[in-house]
């Protein structure tokens, strides 16, 4: 299944991934820190929605009270949902 999720209160416009298995891949983040980003895609391409969203859950970036990373984490949780 392919999603994509509007992520709020980040930098990030969009962000786009496969989930099979519950396995993530082709993810892509539209905006954002794209260095930083590129590099947790690379460390990210096939790893299980579980590792990632125990990884990630939670995560802020500076004063904000959620980040890149905690939006993927949310945007598995609901992919999963809708996937049942």
């Amino acid at each position: 299944m392919t999603v994509n999720y509007k992520p709020q209160g980040v930098c990030v416009r969009n962000i786009q991934f496969e989930l099979s298995d519950d396995v993530v891949s082709n993810l892509v983040f539209e905006g954002g820190c794209d260095g930083n980003l590129k590099a947790l895609v690379k460390l990210l391409d096939e790893k299980p929605a579980d590792e990632i969203i125990s990884l990630f859950k939670g995560q802020t970036c500076g004063k904000k009270p959620t980040s890149c990373m905690d939006q993927l984490a949310i945007a598995l949780e609901e992919a999963r949902k809708e996937k049942q």
